[in-house]
């Protein structure tokens, strides 16, 4: 829930001319979100919230911060409902970036931080968080995005519940697994009860499912989804009541396809959101955040007036916390926009909390310095760097007498197909050496109890060897053609503590540290994240890598939901039969017979 600092009694003084304002906005052109008007009017601001929206003045004394607005347009802060604060930056870097370009509430998704942290120590961090600049709430996982031995008891109900009664949390994050909701599993189905008994949402990830299967979804008790990748798919969300987020990310930059939902399809946008889910930081850096979606849906024919409503008071009502943020009213939170034109809308100032946060693009404020250290694991890999730097544990071994092996080819940055190819093999393993285009991948077990392997075809063409914990598992993912390049790269990272390492040959050529989760970056500085993805992106493009999203096919490559073959802890998993291929094999097992 958002808290304020203002209490009633004085912003009604505020109101009345009794108490002067902290801030006074002068003769702007407000932009009425509630009743779709553009109006004239002063504003007045007490500590951290409005007191006063009209033609009249208020009191000022020398105290007052006076704005001329005049020739200006005052917007409420732009709101992301649905954001991943883990995609190489962190939740100091990412707002840090975002904040002054307008999006003064983030809603952010914690799968990471609680698989490494637990609860009790995504508790400390949300505690921590608190320091941050605008409004910055969580949503909390009720499963992983790949199912691990022990899943059930590391998302218990009990924690899951006790972190849903955080004020700082707004609801339950999607199910990327949605066949679990609509197979009615009752552990998610009593957790969502309980949130909306907390008077709390529950967010949706519906990919894939047919308008029929919905009708199950939305029964379940799930409040939205994003998930939509066609006008037709967006109106089958809106027309069965789940609140219908248009989505324009690095990966799926699907809004000029979407958008057609409102300039063709005529319908109402009072239930419509946009997200930006999570994009990598050059596309932030290059699109914008919520600002962007604004930009584009004007450009593609939406009206004005409903592209800023759908990321201000419908956010905020499909939220719940419409009564404090969401529109320029007395009351609510000063979290307020000055657009210099409704064309590219960047913010001339930001003021969040009442307080002026940015200018011109850079922020005015000192971002809080958090100390990650205490989060980091001491122990990121519990097996010993040895066992990595043996060649043998990247190889494929030979699973039949046909010589046929299941192989994850990539028709794109994350979906994939099976194709079951004839491969030579030599002394009980698959051989690559002059097979273009294929790579060994093995998934290992951060705590050494696992290990799966695969082959991958269009992944790259001239990759030595890549590892990474940058993945849904966080485990340690190689890739390559060279098993003593994937072995170098594998045992830096395991020196790092977590990132991306790329090896040409016998020399490093490339890396990130990312020790916090594995997945991010402990530098506060969010241009530091823009040129890890950048140089990453190139490095592997440079090697064959036919696709624009590096990031995004790591992260799903060791997920459980997309199709087709995947990587995930119980071995070679395929999704459209729900069958493990190959199994993964135990780390014990394996270490003896490198060993012999």
């Amino acid at each position: 829930m958002v808290k304020t600092r203002a209490l009633r009694d004085e912003l009604i003084e505020v109101a009345q001319g009794k108490r002067p304002a902290d801030m006074l906005i002068k003769d702007g052109t407000v932009i009425n979100v509630y009743s779709g008007e553009f109006l004239k009017q002063n504003i007045a601001l007490y500590k951290d919230c409005i007191a006063y929206v009209g033609e009249n003045e208020v009191t000022i004394n020398d105290d007052t911060t006076v704005i001329d607005a005049n020739g200006l347009y005052v917007s409420p802060g732009f709101i992301e409902t649905h954001a991943h604060p883990w995609v190489v930056y962190n939740p100091v870097s990412v707002t840090e970036k975002v904040l002054p370009l307008g999006t003064t509430t983030t809603v952010n998704d914690n799968l990471f931080f609680y698989l490494h942290m637990g609860a009790l120590g995504f508790k400390q961090l949300v505690d921590d968080l608190e320091k941050l600049p605008g409004n910055f709430f969580w949503l909390i996982r009720l499963v992983s995005q790949a199912i691990f031995p022990g899943e059930r008891e590391w998302f218990n109900q009990k924690d899951i519940i006790d972190l849903l009664s955080l004020e700082n949390v707004l609801g339950t994050a999607e199910v990327t697994r949605w066949p679990l909701l609509y197979n009615g599993d009752p552990v998610l189905l009593d957790i969502i009860d309980a949130a909306k008994k907390m008077g709390k949402v529950s967010d949706g990830h519906n990919a894939g499912c047919s308008y029929e299967k919905l009708n199950s979804i939305a029964a379940s008790g799930i409040s939205a989804c994003h998930e939509a990748i066609t006008a037709e798919e967006a109106l089958d969300r809106l027309r069965l009541g789940l609140w219908t987020v248009l989505r324009n990310s690095s990966l799926r930059p699907d809004l000029s396809n979407i958008i057609k939902l409102i300039t063709e399809g005529n319908v109402s946008t009072s239930r419509i959101l946009m997200t930006t889910d999570g994009p990598h930081p050059s596309f932030i850096e290059k699109e914008g955040f919520v600002d962007g979606l604004v930009r584009q849906a004007v450009e593609l024919g939406v009206p004005v007036m409903e592209a800023i409503q759908m990321v201000t008071i419908n956010a905020a009502t499909y939220l719940k916390q419409d009564d404090y943020i969401g529109g320029i009213a007395p009351g609510k939170k000063a979290d307020i926009l000055l657009l210099p034109d409704l064309d590219q809308f960047r913010p001339d100032l930001v003021i969040s909390n009442g307080e002026i946060v940015a200018e011109k693009g850079k922020l005015t404020m000192q971002m809080p310095d958090i100390d990650w250290s205490k989060y980091l694991s001491e122990k990121p890999f519990t097996f010993s760097r040895e066992i990595l730097e043996n060649p043998d544990l990247y190889i494929y071994p030979e699973t039949s007498s046909s010589n046929s092996v299941p192989v994850i080819f990539f028709r794109s940055n994350v979906i994939t197909q099976r194709k079951d190819l004839e491969l030579p093999t030599k002394n009980g393993f698959v051989d690559l050496t002059d097979q273009e285009g294929l790579m060994y991948a093995t998934l290992i077990h951060r705590n050494g109890e696992w290990v799966t392997k695969g082959i991958l075809e269009k992944f790259a063409i001239n990759l030595d060897g890549m590892a990474s914990t940058f993945n849904t598992t966080t485990d340690l993912l190689t890739i390559g053609r060279n098993p003593e390049a994937m072995a170098k790269a594998a045992a830096r990272v395991y020196e790092m503590g977590g990132g991306v390492v790329i090896v040409d040959g016998e020399e490093i050529i490339l890396e990130i540290p990312l020790q916090l989760t594995g997945m991010m970056t402990t530098d506060p500085s969010f241009d530091k994240a823009v040129e890890f993805n950048d140089k990453l992106l190139s490095a592997l493009q440079a090697r064959g890598f036919p696709f624009h999203d590096i990031l995004y096919t790591l992260l799903f490559l060791t997920c459980d939901f997309l199709p087709g073959l995947r990587l995930v802890p119980f071995g070679l998993y395929e999704v459209k039969t729900d069958k493990i291929l190959v199994p993964s094999i135990p780390m014990t097992y394996l270490s003896n017979e490198i060993k012999a």
